[in-house]
Formats: C-alpha cells, sequence, structure tokens
C-alpha cells in the first residue's frame, strides 16, 4: 500500500499565504533607499546645449539634402 499524504485544502492555503509572506519580507529586507542628488545649477555648458549649434547644424543638413536631391534631377 502507498502511504497517502492528503493536506486539506485549508492547510494548503495557509501554507502558501505564509510561503508568500516569507518572499516578501526577504523581498522587503533588500529594499535599498536611493539617494539621489540632481543638481540643476551647472558651472559649464557643453557645446551642444547651445541652441545656436543645432540651429547652425539643421541649416547645414538642409543644404546637404537639398543638394544631393537636386543633383538627382532628369536632363533632357
Amino acid at each position: 500500500m502507498k502511504p497517502s499524504f492528503r493536506i486539506s485544502a485549508t492547510l494548503k492555503k495557509y501554507l502558501a499565504i505564509g510561503i508568500f509572506f516569507f518572499f516578501q519580507t526577504l523581498a522587503w529586507a533588500q529594499e535599498k533607499k536611493l539617494d539621489v542628488d540632481i543638481s540643476v545649477n551647472k558651472k559649464g555648458n557643453e557645446w551642444f546645449e547651445q541652441p545656436w549649434v543645432w540651429v547652425v547644424g539643421g541649416a547645414i543638413f538642409i543644404i546637404i539634402i537639398v543638394g544631393l536631391l537636386r543633383g538627382r534631377g532628369r536632363k533632357d
């Protein structure tokens, strides 16, 4: 005869709740507090942060695109 180990449904629920509680406690214990310091006052600006650099770069890009597309025109 095989021994039958039957655990009642209520006992299974309590065991599952206990296991979930245990793992939740472990996960909560691993949590670290983050200390984030964001400083808005910068001493120096980078070159790519300047608006005129983006305007000049965009103008040069448009000139290059127009030059490439104009050269593809069909000549009869």
